[in-house]
């Protein structure tokens, strides 16, 4: 199978070498953005009793020393492990071959969230001026799934950190892509969240959620004298924070209660919240 990439390497570049922690700087393209300081923990623990046992692959720079092209997880923690130098693989790759490895490498291991993935697409594009189809060439994907990563970046950054801390897919995040506005993107999120939906649900509430924003409910309500038409996007946003604060009154001991009576003329609510007693 022929690589994806051309590596040309010196005789003496293909030899395995230690290289002191010191000389050696992080890659300004890694793609993943996060490391967890337990995992990182866990990992030098094994590498004080063992060793690096897998190299770390670095490239020279133009000032002597050395950059890294994949290994970052291992470099973090040989350096809280307490060592002074690690095994390395010196390549001779220029910047955008160093680029795709580093993705290549995060990707095979399953490291990257979506979002991390996506920005590290954009970034290879971007910065060495390729073409979706080239990108996704370099890293043996298809053009359809670089296009399908690229999109999910048209979310909003709080939208991402919503999504990214509480676990929600890449499916949920597409799902989200159907709404134009950020406003009921982030709406849309937390009512996710707070439902615990499954993406098939998900799919089921925006279709609703869109359904009823294209249809308006008209409420009208006397204001001075004059009939003002106000409009709900979504009557079920009112009645779930409706529901949701006699649910804390309930949680509390108070035995507040609820009843809907739906007629021609509309919805009818009555809340009962009972006198404290003695």
């Amino acid at each position: 199978m022929k690589s994806v990439l051309t590596l040309v390497s010196g005789r003496e570049d293909r030899v395995l070498r230690r290289i002191r922690i010191s000389e050696i700087v992080r890659n300004p393209n890694q793609p993943r953005r996060y490391f967890d300081p337990e995992a990182i923990a866990t990992l030098a623990e094994s590498i004080r009793q063992y060793g690096v046992l897998n190299p770390l692959t670095v490239r020279r720079t133009a000032n002597g020393g050395y950059e890294l092209v994949a290994g970052e997880r291992r470099l973090r923690a040989a350096r809280v492990a307490g060592l002074t130098d690690v095994p390395c693989l010196l390549i001779n790759a220029d910047g955008e071959d160093s680029s795709v490895i580093a993705l290549v490498e995060n990707l095979q291991r399953r490291d990257l969230d979506f979002f991390e993935e996506a920005n590290g697409f954009k970034r290879l594009i971007e910065q060495f001026g390729l073409t979706q189809e080239e990108a996704a060439r370099k890293v043996g994907k298809t053009q359809s799934a670089v296009a399908n990563k690229l999109r999910l970046l048209r979310l909003s950054q709080q939208n991402m950190e919503l999504i990214r801390c509480n676990n929600l897919t890449e499916r949920h995040a597409r799902a989200l892509l159907r709404l134009n506005d950020e406003a009921d993107r982030i709406n849309v999120t937390n009512y996710i969240i707070e439902h615990e939906l499954n993406v098939s649900r998900t799919e089921e509430y925006i279709d609703e959620f869109l359904k009823a924003k294209e249809n308006p409910q008209p409420v009208v309500e006397p204001e001075s004298g004059k009939h003002v038409v106000r409009l709900f996007k979504d009557v079920r946003f009112f009645l779930n924070t409706l529901n949701r604060a006699v649910g804390v009154m309930v949680d509390a001991g108070i035995g507040a209660t609820v009843k809907q009576q739906e007629s021609d003329d509309g919805l009818t609510l009555t809340i009962c919240i009972p006198h404290a007693k003695g």
